[in-house]
């Protein structure tokens, strides 16, 4: 059975409301005060509070405000004989259901009554939904983040096979970019979009011949210039996919330099991303 309890400081009222709940089929209890109201509320669940606007101590809107807060499953209604726009206006901002002015009969305090719980009902059934749904998602973003990760995995395996120098270089130059990032107080996303982008940043390389890769010794100009290459092969391979993070244009710029003596475009300054910038340090 719904549990209502009633808030008043005239006995009266008290006793008058009770009758009237009780003949609509809902259990009652009763209080004289918020103070006392918060005592009841702590041990029991109600439904629904019907709550004067005036009462001795702390008033009937502020003690709605706390159970609005606190308890956000209960139903309120105002019962008061204030009946002033600019009070009902206040007490519908704090989070009541309903507004009713005495004198009052029976019928419209069941309505009353009905309506709140039955919008109580609805938006219970809403926030449920709604944190259902948040869950589904926070598990579904869960999900393709690890297959995001498995795939740039895959894509920094198959550059390390390549090139004894790349192997183990990607990881360390991620781990001190996420470093960078994070002492730099970037928010936790675009630092994993960082990291993403470090052990990758030499995926350009798959397309460099073995022998240049591997080769001991000073590289010729011609040479050189097909290792440069690697960052703009880097982001034709990679603008295609859509990743949370602009990770193509991250790997593209990771060789520029402020100045513009970098490659392959000869950006200056703020012309970089800030995480091509941090990548190029690390």
């Amino acid at each position: 059975m719904t549990n209502i309890l009633v808030v008043d400081d005239e006995e009266s009222v008290r006793h008058l409301l009770k009758r009237m709940l009780l003949r609509g089929g809902y259990e009652c209890t009763l209080a004289a005060d918020a103070a006392e109201s918060r005592k009841l509320i702590k041990d029991r669940n109600f439904e629904l509070i019907l709550c004067d606007v005036t009462m001795p101590g702390e008033s009937g809107i502020d003690f709605i405000r706390y159970v609005a807060t606190e308890y956000p499953d209960t139903a309120t209604i105002m019962v008061t004989a204030v009946d002033d726009p600019k009070t009902a206006e206040t007490a519908m901002e704090a989070g009541i259901y309903g507004y009713i002015i005495k004198p009052f009969n029976s019928n419209e305090l069941i309505i009353n009554v009905r309506n709140s719980l039955r919008r109580r009902e609805l938006e219970i059934a809403d926030r449920t939904y709604r944190k259902n749904l948040e869950q589904k998602v926070e598990e579904r973003t869960a999900e393709i983040q690890k297959t995001l990760e498995g795939t740039i995995f895959a894509l920094t395996m198959t550059v390390e096979y390549r090139d004894p120098y790349t192997s183990g270089h990607q990881q360390r130059v991620s781990d001190l970019a996420s470093a960078i990032a994070k002492k730099m107080g970037f928010p936790e996303d675009k630092i994993i979009g960082i990291r993403m982008a470090g052990v990758i940043h030499d995926i350009g390389k798959i397309a460099i011949p073995v022998e240049i890769l591997s080769r001991p010794g000073r590289l010729s100009k011609t040479e050189f210039e097909l290792i440069k290459n690697h960052s703009q092969v880097g982001y034709d391979i990679l603008n295609s996919i859509k990743f949370p993070w602009p990770l193509s244009q991250i790997i593209l710029q990771h060789h520029e330099r402020m100045d513009g003596s970098g490659y392959p475009n000869g950006l200056l300054g703020k012309e970089i991303l800030i995480e091509a910038k941090i990548l190029g340090v690390a």
